[in-house]
């Protein structure tokens, strides 16, 4: 029995003076950190400024949170919302899709980029690694709230879920896939493919474009697993459509930018 498959954590990690911290919180605020020194150390060696890397940090960071619980409500959770309106700003009890995120990332990146008079492509590809290792960090807030879990397994390193946080269907079972841990491992796998290609000097374009494949791959996958609500559109978990479009993006991505370098 490993550590996983033993303990049941809780959400809120500690309290002073009548604030409560969750954990889910913690996770997505490293995540960001961590982000964030990468992204600044990468661009040094590019000799771009630290201080545009947070200028594009604050304004990615707002309507990325922004764009990813509109999303959340929208699209996937809309019949519980319209019913607890007041919920919608409690996002540090989760609820956020990291579809919605990227989507509004891309648009932030447009805008600020046009604004600036940068290299679109080039802060993508910075943007995307920054958004990798959040990825690594920011999904393991999912697993202290006991959400976004798996089917049922007997695998050894399978997670206990609370009844509460458990459909009706799963009321009898005892353990399920850690998706969370699933795709934070292939997270870590993609950012060090984007790492090398980054190092490599690649066609400026072509991280970004790489990225898009690789989440697209992983998040399709593990659509299979996940069994949260969310709208099935022919036949296929919404999520598995636009996964599927990443992909998709992502290869004319590289044709493109790969042929313009040419």
């Amino acid at each position: 029995m490993n550590f996983l498959h033993s303990f049941i954590p809780y959400p809120v990690a500690f309290g002073f003076f009548g604030i409560t911290i969750r954990w889910y919180s913690i996770c997505v605020v490293l995540g960001i950190i961590l982000a964030v020194w990468l992204v600044s150390h990468l661009a040094r060696k590019r000799k771009i400024e630290s201080d545009d890397v947070l200028d594009l940090t604050f304004w990615v960071v707002i309507g990325g949170i922004i764009g990813a619980r509109l999303y959340e409500v929208l699209f996937i959770n809309w019949w519980y919302y319209q019913s607890n309106p007041l919920n919608i700003i409690k996002i540090w009890n989760g609820g956020i899709a990291i579809h919605g995120g990227i989507i509004a990332g891309v648009l932030v990146l447009g805008f600020w980029s046009r604004a600036k008079k940068f290299s679109f492509w080039l802060w993508a590809d910075l943007l995307v690694i920054g958004l990798a290792v959040g990825q690594v960090i920011g999904r393991w807030g999912n697993y202290f709230n006991q959400e976004n879990f798996g089917r049922p397994t007997n695998l050894p390193w399978g997670i206990p879920i609370e009844q509460v946080n458990r459909s009706f269907e799963f009321l009898q079972s005892s353990f399920f896939h850690p998706t969370f841990l699933y795709e934070s491992i292939l997270s870590m796998l993609s950012l060090l493919i984007l790492l090398w290609l980054w190092k490599r000097r690649v066609s400026v374009g072509v991280v970004a474009s790489v990225y898009l494949i690789n989440y697209g791959l992983i998040r399709f996958g593990m659509e299979f697993i996940r069994i949260d609500g969310t709208p099935i559109i022919l036949g296929l978990r919404l999520p598995s459509l636009i996964s599927i479009l990443m992909i998709i993006c992502g290869l004319v991505f590289v044709g493109v930018r790969m042929k313009k370098s040419t």
